[in-house]
């Protein structure tokens, strides 16, 4: 009886029940109705223990560094160097949207954080400067995936907690990933701008040398972020949690004392904001791991595994297949709930077939983040329509050519390996 709690599941989250609810309510319904009241307690004891971890703490720790940075004027830093870098490219400022996505990520790791910051201010630029603003929005909610690709990432480091892997080999190993699908994005913009100049506005002039000097002198401290992070992470400085401590204190620095564009009246807003937001992921981490309870309990796992090495027993057949399920999961759940349940189940299959921990790790997390942005109820369409005003409906329209792309950057992942174990292998990480 207990295999039915997927399907209850489902059914609660198409009726409109929140995510953190439908985990718990789904499984718990099934253990009492088939008399297992100790499983009952035990599943939610497990949302608590589920929280309640050293390393999950890198999550709001991070999220808070992104919100410090956001406040601090950072973000149009940014923006104003890549508008220095690629303003002047066909479709220019949708080409700087796409470039302050991928230095974004480098801050945040936060898809969500990507979309509200730089939407607020580049959609309505993009608007003024002539383009449609369900294309503005399309290209926000489509390059902010980038966010959860390029370290920090905090489904990465979800993913590594869940399944026992390095934290730093996952952040080395979506660095070119995260690079690639910003070069897709941009690369389709482009085509794009040719194919309808009329359609974009006209090019713009190339920024001076003493301009792009100017912009990099001003991004140089923000810039600095992803540096820290990963150089203390890789030099055995400090671990990953600790990293995210130190992002904390450096952005403050930056935004307090260097920047001087927050002010301490702005702390308790900043804080209040990053709590409520890494309380929403951690109070569904502890609900994904209480649900992943049910799962081991219900067997489960080892009857779907079955099932798919009965498919093929060729792992390339079984990785297309696997990316087809993960990109339709992506559609309706989130990335973090997603990795936590179906990581454990997927990820020994594949690695039994000679699949790299590391690799399938990449495959898994970059299928579902591209999945915050696929219709009906990508995350970030939601959050591109708060700030737009267009409807979601609109936005998932224009959103296809980018999705596309980045449908492609996941195949070439799936059978490419080196594109994300190159640089974990070149620091001794593999």
């Amino acid at each position: 009886m207990l295999v039915w709690f997927l399907p209850l599941f489902l059914v609660l989250l198409m009726i409109g029940l929140p995510v953190f609810f439908a985990l718990l309510a789904a499984p718990g319904a099934l253990l009492w109705l088939n008399g297992q009241e100790k499983d009952l307690v035990l599943l939610y004891r497990n949302t608590y223990n589920g929280m309640d971890s050293f390393p999950l703490m890198a999550i709001p720790f991070f999220m808070l560094a992104g919100e410090m940075m956001n406040r601090g004027g950072i973000t149009m830093r940014l923006v104003e160097f890549s508008q220095a870098l690629v303003g002047h490219f066909r479709a220019g400022l949708a080409q700087v949207n796409i470039l302050s996505s991928m230095l974004f990520a480098g801050l945040s790791g936060s898809a969500v954080a990507d979309t509200s910051a730089l939407g607020s201010m580049l959609i309505p630029a993009m608007e003024k400067e002539g383009y449609t603003r369900k294309f503005a929005a399309a290209v926000t909610a489509a390059s902010s995936v980038i966010g959860p690709i390029i370290p920090p990432s905090g489904i990465m480091i979800i993913y590594a907690y869940v399944m026992e892997q390095s934290v730093a080999a996952l952040f080395l190993a979506g660095i070119v990933p995260g690079v690639l699908v910003g070069v897709g994005l941009m690369t389709v913009t482009n085509v794009m701008a040719r194919r309808n100049p009329g359609g974009f506005p006209e090019l713009k002039r190339r920024a001076t040398w003493g301009e792009k000097g100017q912009a990099s002198l001003k991004a140089f401290f923000p810039l600095l972020t992803p540096v820290i992070i990963l150089g203390g992470i890789l030099g055995g400085i400090f671990t990953p949690t600790e990293a995210s401590a130190v992002a904390v204190a450096y952005a403050a620095v930056v935004s307090l004392f260097i920047l001087r564009e927050m002010t301490w009246r702005d702390l308790p807003d900043v804080l209040g904001k990053s709590a409520l937001i890494s309380s929403v992921v951690l109070l569904l981490v502890g609900a994904a791991l209480a649900f992943k309870t049910v799962v081991a309990l219900s067997h489960a796992p080892e009857a779907l595994a079955a099932m798919i090495l009965s498919l093929s027993s060729n792992p390339l057949v079984l990785l297309l297949l696997i990316n087809l399920l993960l990109f339709i999961v992506g559609m309706f759940l989130d990335a973090g709930p997603a990795i936590i349940i179906l990581g454990p189940i997927l990820g020994p299959i594949f690695t039994s077939l000679g699949v790299d921990p590391v690799h399938f790790a990449i495959i898994m997390s970059v299928n579902l983040t591209v999945g915050l942005a696929t219709p009906p109820m990508g995350l970030v369409l939601f959050v591109a329509s708060s700030v737009s005003g267009e409807r979601v409906e609109t936005i998932a329209r224009a959103i296809l050519p980018f999705l596309a792309v980045e449908v492609f950057v996941i195949g070439l992942i799936t059978y490419i390996p080196a594109i994300s174990l190159a640089v974990p292998r070149f620091f001794g990480f593999l």
